[in-house]
């Protein structure tokens, strides 16, 4: 994990002794009593940070050492600040001196200070004090003492909310509410700093401040926000914007401390005023603010409390910046700032509408014209799909039309944006936390899935927790064949994603574009609609591809590709979400036809080393369990069964797969399993696997393939003997095949067969089966138990001897 170096230097620091430790400590205070502070100065505190870093016990430094680092915390060298914060946090503070910070040390607060005033939180009591502690600064005016620290209190209190929101009282809420309507809606709306215009007469006196700007650079003419510029930002416009960076939490977090009685009788006085709130200028009432002591507030501010006016401060805010960006950035940069603002705006809206629904006839008509100016360009993505989120929570009370919004975010956006790793993160997070309410308000999301698993193909190891969470809600009766051929053909998207791309990216001119067999062949018409089957948006067009094979011969050079490789490992993971979830829906028809899906896609898979036998695995193992739970699919798909059954080339191509065939027909092709299983089909069968048998072990394998694997072989001879002992007319022909085996076997080695101990299981296999066939009334007893056999209950029932033998065992053996 670490270098050799970097492990050299940790050694060092973890075998220094603590009389070496106590001459360090020592030479360090001495070289921050220097007012100049020094590169030894520097490389000594690094040494210290790793010395305390590296040690397994947290360790108390010198008090006067420890006084010494707490100044750095204010000197004007960030570097220091960060040195010092990091040294503190790795030790433990003085007795009695724990999150013990005064009205002066809070108002020299900055970043690195912060940290290390919640790393000493050692519980929700000292979070509860720092709360109340930061609130309080809070109340002190500008006169009172600096305000830069105010600038750094919010992201502490947004910190401890994150960590422990119920430290926050009704007090608490209370006041930071009115404070943060006076940041978001009252700040100042002139450039800081001095601007002035130039000249040769410009001074101090005839600098006079000029008023903020938009994006596109004309003059503001409303309140500020965090989309105007100036030259120069003064401290209540920047808390205007530390304000609105937390706003969403805030509101989220005061919402789950709130009063509910007191909320009812707030929301019908919020109601009363709505129409005048909107359109007056109201002023904070904060006691002892500034603002409040030169504004005149309307009477119907005065109805509202202070939540209910900071929603209301919310809304404006964020419809305000919602006009700001239909002006055209002058800079890239702010085009993106822009978006940003855009998508958290929505949320809060979002927010606001879920606490007071009275909003959302408000905000809906601003949000149908964003998404209608937004839609038709795909770069605003990202705040399209917090709208997606606004219409699916709102939409139902306002009786929209979401169909448009639904087509854009699951059609769209994955067909065209299946490489925008931030997209997927985004789009299947909102699927997922939204599943629930979108099964219920969109229910054709379910059709899209073939659009869904482009996310999954082109970046299987980023999102295959997320498709754990979606597929089995993607599984339902009309989808469940597709998408078990969609899954299985996953590495041909991934191959065909790439391909894409490449054939957009690269001119067909391009020499370095006809490297690739499989791109020429992505450009070919003829093969043109295996692509686009691979590429729909949308499920119902088909189960899967009629020429898959032609398919997996053009895509075989990408079977080394990583992506595609990648790709193919998350599948069985997948599969195995896919047969859980199947089992489940309990239709019998449908997994009959899965069966018959097993059947064939298992000589149908991309060529990828590996992928084949892990398919095949998981294919035996959830057979098996389909029969297991309805035993009769044996008998309704036996006619499939057999003919895979009878194949001599699958016993070499699909060991797995073949293995568990043959031992559900034998274990379940009976009468006591389903009564339709006449003695025809147990003889039809039997000879089909005698017939495979004697091929394999008379003859050679085939050249290019290895010997019939020994479970192979033992599990035929099985199953021959278990159909046997329910038809007694066959016992003499699996009686003397398996004699012949053991004669031929005696004679040294065979071919079939290339490990003599191998053979010698078989052989005993054989004349255990042999031995019991001369019993036939025993033989189907043994090999074919009654259920009450196989899963004893003796330990519950009542009417036998064995529960109280049990409870004496268990009495004696337990200490009284």
């Amino acid at each position: 994990m670490y270098s050799h170096g970097s492990e050299s230097l940790i050694n060092q620091a973890r075998e220094i002794q603590e009389p070496e430790l106590q001459k360090f400590y020592s030479r360090l205070v001495k070289l921050l009593q220097v007012k100049e502070l020094s590169h030894e100065t520097l490389d000594s505190l690094q040494r210290l940070q790793l010395i305390l870093f590296a040690n397994k016990f947290t360790k108390i430094l010198p008090a006067e050492l420890q006084q010494k680092l707490l100044s750095l915390l204010s000197s004007p060298a960030e570097q220091l600040q960060v040195l010092g914060s990091a040294v503190l946090r790795e030790t433990l503070p003085p007795s009695g001196q724990e999150l013990n910070f005064s009205e002066e040390n809070l108002s020299q607060l900055n970043t690195h200070a912060a940290a290390l005033l919640l790393s000493q939180a050692r519980s929700r009591a000292d979070l509860s004090n720092l709360c109340a502690q930061l609130i309080r600064s809070l109340e002190s005016r500008p006169s009172e003492g600096p305000t830069q620290s105010l600038m750094f209190t919010l992201p502490v209190l947004n910190t401890v909310f994150t960590l422990s929101p119920e430290c926050l009282t009704e007090d608490h809420v209370t006041l930071l509410s009115k404070k943060l309507v006076d940041w978001l809606r009252y700040a100042s709306i002139v450039q800081g700093g001095g601007a002035s215009s130039g000249g040769f007469f410009a001074g101090p006196r005839s600098r006079q401040p000029l008023p903020i700007a938009e994006l596109d650079g004309s003059v503001s003419g409303d309140f500020f926000t965090v989309l105007c510029v100036g030259q120069g930002f003064t401290e209540d416009q920047w808390m205007n914007v530390y304000a609105f960076s937390m706003l969403r939490h805030w509101l989220l977090t005061h919402h789950s401390v709130s009063n509910t009685a007191v909320d009812a009788v707030n929301r019908l006085q919020f109601s009363l005023s709505l129409s005048h709130s909107f359109s007056n200028d109201d002023r904070s009432e904060v006691e002892g603010s500034v603002v409040s002591m030169v504004s005149v507030t309307s009477s119907s501010s005065r109805l509202l409390p202070p939540k209910e006016r900071l929603r209301e401060k919310a809304f404006q805010y964020c419809q305000r910046l919602i006009e700001q960006c239909d002006r055209r950035a002058q800079k890239k940069a702010d085009s993106e700032l822009q978006k940003a603002c855009l998508v958290e705006a929505v949320c809060i809206l979002d927010c606001v509408c879920a606490e007071d629904a009275s909003m959302v006839y408000r905000a809906f008509p601003c949000m149908k014209a964003l998404f209608g100016r937004l839609s038709s360009d795909l770069s605003f993505a990202r705040v399209l799909l917090p709208i997606a989120q606004f219409y699916l929570n709102h939409g139902e009370m306002d009786t929209v039309d979401c169909e448009r919004v639904w087509k854009l975010v699951f059609g769209q956006f994955p067909a065209e944006l299946f490489n925008d790793a931030f997209l997927a993160y985004e789009l299947l997070r909102f699927l997922r936390l939204n599943l629930e309410n979108i099964q219920s308000r969109a229910p054709e999301f379910v059709q899209f899935f073939p659009n869904f698993l482009k996310f999954l193909a082109w970046d299987s190891p980023a999102v295959v927790e997320d498709f754990v969470d979606l597929l089995p809600s993607l599984v339902t009766t009309g989808t469940a064949v597709e998408l078990l051929h969609t899954l299985l053909d996953l590495p041909c998207l991934a191959a065909t994603l790439v391909l894409q791309l490449r054939s957009t990216c690269l001119p067909i001119a391009d020499p370095n574009s006809r490297g690739l067999l499989s791109l020429e062949a992505f450009r070919n018409p003829a093969f043109r609609g295996l692509f686009l089957f691979l590429l729909r948006a949308q499920a119902g067009s088909g189960d899967t591809i009629d020429r898959l094979s032609t398919l997996h011969e053009l895509l075989a050079e990408a079977a080394d590709w990583p992506r595609v490789v990648r790709c193919a490992q998350t599948v069985p993971v997948l599969l195995h979400v896919y047969f859980n979830t199947v089992v489940k829906m309990d239709d019998r028809k449908l997994l009959a036809h899965l069966v018959l899906v097993m059947l064939e896609r298992s000589s149908l898979l991309l060529r990828i080393p590996s992928y084949s036998k892990e398919i095949h695995r998981v294919f035996s193992c959830h057979l098996r369990r389909l029969c297991k739970l309805h035993p009769s699919l044996v008998v309704d798909q036996s006619h499939e069964l057999l003919e895979f059954a009878g194949a001599t080339a699958n016993v070499y191509n699909k060991e797995e797969v073949y293995t568990h065939v043959v031992w559900v027909l034998g274990e379940y092709l009976s009468v006591s399993s389903d009564s339709r299983c006449s003695v025809k089909l147990i003889t039809s069968c039997f000879e089909a696997l005698e017939a495979v048998l004697f091929e394999i072990t008379s003859s050679t394998p085939p050249p290019g393939t290895i010997c019939p694997a020994p479970r192979v072989i033992t599990t035929l001879m099985s199953a021959l003997a278990k159909l046997a002992s329910r038809s007694h007319d066959l016992i003499p022909r699996a009686s003397l095949f398996l004699s012949k085996l053991r004669t031929v076997s005696r004679n040294g080695s065979v071919a079939w067969c290339a490990d003599e101990e191998d053979l010698v299981a078989i052989v005993t296999r054989g004349e255990e089966l042999w031995s019991l066939l001369k019993a036939p009334g025993v033989a189907q007893s043994v090999l074919t138990p009654p259920a009450y056999v196989t899963t004893p209950r003796w330990h519950r029932d009542t009417s036998v001897a064995m529960p109280l033998q049990l409870r004496a065992l268990t009495s004696l053996t337990h200490s009284q």
